[in-house]
């Protein structure tokens, strides 16, 4: 968390006085697993009720050679398909508000396993483990048809995107694109083939169209499901955005220079569990935002190096005219 550039194991060695070595050992030995992430986070979440969910970012490296675990996946920021590696996580949000990763898995093709393959089982584990979420939500990538139908046999209520050549039935019979349809603002109840009864409603988010099928485990609370709880439970599935872009720019998750498949585990495990010291800090009101307090962290630094360079270096200073404030 504390460093501006680079986590390598050098820079640690520096920093804390040990050896270089040492560091390395430790990431080669240690063995962290999804379940201590979990034990992690459970201490400072709800475990019943809230929102699970389910996303991939692309970890940027397009300069490795021959590092463990890359390959070429889409990257949201990059609308194209980059080097890197991938990491699904699942993001639960309890019932006060409070919010952190508590599954993930990194792609390995060793694996031959799909993201969606990686969603189930990640799904039962949480649930095994004692996590008792009441929704589940996803985008477009996880809204195939098995992804919906594992959720709703755990009793459990869902909102996933769905693209917008999905189709579905208004009237017994006719299939029908969910852009085709229109729908109102409080939701429109349609037909998903080989699924059942759902919920489409429709928002605007970055000048594009998007829809989503909410289901609900009991059928008659679809009367007073509106535009306010799927409001809320967008925001909430939209948290695990701000959760990726806090664990590349503060928690250096994508900054690291290991190789080995344990290494580069263990240093995603670290940048995990820093995001979960931030998120503890906030939510003890220790700090505001993770993105100022780390910038303070050097405001003393960077103020001492200048008021110590300035003394003997006015006639650096232009010498024109007086500044106005404009």
């Amino acid at each position: 968390m504390s460093e501006p550039k680079s986590s390598t194991c050098t820079r640690l060695s520096q920093v804390m006085g040990i050896s270089h070595d040492s560091v390395n050992r430790f990431l080669l030995r240690e063995s962290y697993e999804p379940k201590d992430l979990f034990d992690e986070a459970q201490k400072l979440l709800d475990m019943v009720g809230g929102t699970l969910n389910v996303d991939d970012t692309t970890l940027d490296k397009p300069y490795s050679q021959k590092m463990a675990l890359v390959g070429h996946f889409w990257s949201g920021k990059h609308r194209r398909a980059v080097k890197g590696l991938n990491l699904v996580t699942l993001y639960y949000t309890d019932v006060q508000g409070r919010s952190l990763p508590v599954n993930y898995r990194v792609y390995d093709k060793a694996d031959d396993k799909t993201k969606n393959d990686y969603f189930q089982d990640m799904l039962a584990e949480v649930l095994a483990w004692g996590l008792r979420p009441a929704f589940a939500t996803g985008d477009s990538w996880y809204s195939c048809e098995k992804n919906l139908k594992t959720v709703k046999n755990h009793q459990m209520g869902l909102m996933f995107a769905v693209e917008a050549n999905r189709t579905v039935s208004v009237e017994k019979g006719t299939w029908v694109q969910v852009q085709r349809l229109d729908v109102p603002e409080e939701g429109l109840m349609v037909w998903l083939r080989n699924f059942g009864p759902v919920k489409l409603f429709r928002t605007r988010l970055k000048d594009q169209l998007r829809h989503y099928l909410a289901c609900l485990p009991d059928a008659q609370g679809y009367s007073t499901f509106g535009r306010l709880n799927f409001q809320k439970l967008h925001d909430q599935h939209w948290g695990i955005e701000q959760y990726h872009r806090l664990l590349k720019q503060v928690c250096n998750v994508e900054r690291f220079q290991v190789r080995g498949k344990v290494p580069i585990l263990n240093h995603i495990f670290a940048a995990l569990c820093s995001f979960v010291q931030l998120q503890e800090m906030r939510f003890t009101h220790a700090i505001v935002n993770a993105y100022q307090w780390k910038t303070e962290l050097f405001t003393q630094v960077v103020a001492t190096f200048v008021t110590g360079f300035i003394p003997g270096k006015k006639h650096l200073n232009p010498q024109f005219r007086t500044t106005v404030n404009a």
